[in-house]
């Protein structure tokens, strides 16, 4: 594996803004996406979006189930990267969108978080159940913790829902990652834009639940780490920021993956410190670290400008395909890459 950043884009938080603003996401033409929305078990709902490419359903080909990240969605610049990688490579390809995220509020007294592994173990299920091919599930930044949080809880069931799994610029500390993204620009930058769409949706749900977190204590929050203490933590069973930061993170559990799993972390990642990222005697012995030098936040650009996004899915898709091949292969040992 390798990537080396193109010399007109130099630095981890021009790699992050330039991709999703300006870089090309597919090489052909607009990705035909078909949306279905499921009742989860709590009678709220989800919205998953498939790749409609006219391909039988019956078909044995594998299919790649891409969760997004933080306020993300299908047509992230990375959700749209990877459904075309898969396009090309005659992949099947759905998108779940975490509750909230698909353009309409959900209806249930909560929203989504960094470890929702149970969520996610249910759309794996529900995936799993009606395809018959290989299935491979990446996880973009939130969704990648919350992926491999969800491996580490299912052990050596996990193989029954999926074939291999990869996080990309996952904070698996996030206590770590909470820390960077509220500092300096940073903060001025990244927090303001979540704080835009994360702040009325919370408003929006204390409309549907009146009571449900106080109004003027989430008026006064400035940063992630506010929000979560009235938000997000209270509404999913954490006692408070801290306690979710703590419980929630993949990177504790790394040694109790049982299915093969790519960890790929940009080591200038403005939102993922380097000194958090895990090191091979931390990982259990499925595991395969990729961390290169550069690639920003889910950046990771190639070509002339404005450059494209498709070098990270390609590589990470190259990566599962050798474990579709085979279905699920042994584990083998710990690795990881520097480059």
């Amino acid at each position: 594996m390798n990537y080396v950043a193109p010399r007109w884009l130099p630095g981890g938080q021009l790699q992050t803004i330039w991709p999703a603003l300006f870089s090309r996401r597919v090489k052909g033409p607009p990705l035909p996406y078909r949306r279905e929305r499921w009742t989860t078990p709590d009678a709220d709902f989800v919205d998953v979006d498939y790749l409609q490419d006219g391909a039988p359903t019956e078909f044995l080909r594998p299919l790649l189930v891409v969760f997004h990240g933080l306020e993300g969605s299908s047509r992230s610049h990375y959700g749209e990267a990877f459904a075309d990688v898969a396009r090309e490579r005659g992949w099947a390809c759905a998108l779940p969108h975490f509750r909230g995220c698909s353009g309409e509020i959900n209806r249930a007294p909560r929203a989504y978080h960094s470890g929702d592994h149970e969520e996610m173990g249910w759309m794996l299920e529900r995936l799993r159940r009606a395809h018959r091919g290989p299935l491979m599930a990446v996880g973009v930044s939130l969704g990648g913790n919350a992926l491999l949080r969800w491996a580490a809880e299912a052990g050596a069931q996990a193989g029954r829902s999926v074939d291999a799994v990869a996080a990309v610029c996952s904070p698996l500390d996030l206590a770590a990652g909470g820390r960077a993204i509220g500092q300096g620009f940073n903060r001025q930058v990244y927090t303001r834009m979540f704080m835009r769409t994360l702040m009325p949706k919370a408003l929006k749900k204390l409309e549907q639940h009146p009571g449900l977190f106080d109004r003027d204590t989430l008026l006064k929050a400035r940063d992630l780490y506010a929000f979560d203490n009235v938000f997000t933590a209270p509404l999913h069973g954490f006692r408070d920021t801290e306690d979710y930061w703590r419980r929630a993170s993949a990177k504790p559990l790394l040694r109790n993956l049982h299915i093969p799993a790519l960890v790929v972390n940009a080591r200038n990642d403005p939102f993922v410190p380097a000194s958090s990222l895990p090191a091979a005697d931390e990982v259990g012995s499925s595991v395969r670290l990729w961390q290169p030098m550069h690639g920003g936040h889910v950046g990771f650009v190639q070509g002339r400008v404005p450059g494209h996004v498709r070098a990270m899915p390609e590589i990470v898709v190259g990566w599962l395909s050798q474990q579709a091949a085979a279905h699920a292969i042994a584990p083998g040992g710990a690795q990881c890459a520097h480059g």
